[in-house]
């Protein structure tokens, strides 16, 4: 059906999801650049969390997850759609706007949904930085993608031991000129350097962002 009539087909698909301004063009293709959607105006995380607000499955599970050392969490939509919008609250409070960039370096927890989720929410490209990098590597890519907030865990459980993420955010930040403020979420809970005024803890300003 795609390779038939390609514009007819996306079309149909785009359609099953939320627009708050319907695009006048499926697609604009001038080689080698393309253009979806023309003039559309939707949000991926409307269509992840608030189309289900006030369905059947505001109370389903949307995360279900186990961590390595074997704790469990399930978060439903309703749960995670609160939790997406108070971060995005909490970002904007510490000066993120439409196109900022948010540097992402956690480890495999559902936090880490819900800060790409809150990212998009409020139009602010995130970069997902692998947990394991160095910080060379973490200082190389948030000076590329030029990361305006980091946020991270203060460490991450790996094959039965613990990794200190926050220090390899220390150090990374030595050189990061355009990061103004970190995020940390408590996950080891061990013992961690905050720098004052540029440093908050997640669990702090959730308990302070509107919903």
């Amino acid at each position: 059906q795609a390779a038939k009539n390609t514009d007819k087909y996306w079309a149909s698909i785009a359609s099953q999801y939320h627009w708050f301004k319907k695009w006048r063009k499926v697609l604009e293709w001038k080689e080698p650049h393309a253009k979806w959607f023309v003039g559309g105006k939707t949000n991926i995380c409307h269509n992840a969390l608030d189309v289900h607000s006030t369905t059947w499955r505001r109370n389903k599970a949307a995360i279900i997850w186990e961590g390595e050392p074997g704790d469990q969490r399930t978060i439903t939509y309703a749960q995670l759609h609160i939790e997406v919008c108070k971060l995005a609250n909490a970002m904007k409070k510490r000066g993120v706007t439409k196109g900022d960039t948010v540097a992402i370096y956690m480890g495999m927890v559902p936090e880490a949904a819900i800060a790409m989720l809150a990212c998009a929410r409020i139009g602010a490209p995130h970069n997902v930085i692998f947990g394991g990098f160095s910080a060379e590597a973490l200082k190389e890519r948030i000076n590329d993608s030029k990361a305006k907030l980091v946020i991270c865990c203060d460490g991450a459980f790996r094959r039965g031991q613990k990794i200190n993420l926050k220090n390899a955010v220390d150090a990374a930040l030595n050189e990061t000129p355009t990061v103004d403020n970190v995020i940390v979420f408590q996950r080891t809970k061990d013992d961690v350097q905050m720098v004052e005024g540029r440093d908050h803890w997640w669990h702090e300003l959730m308990s302070l962002a509107a919903k």
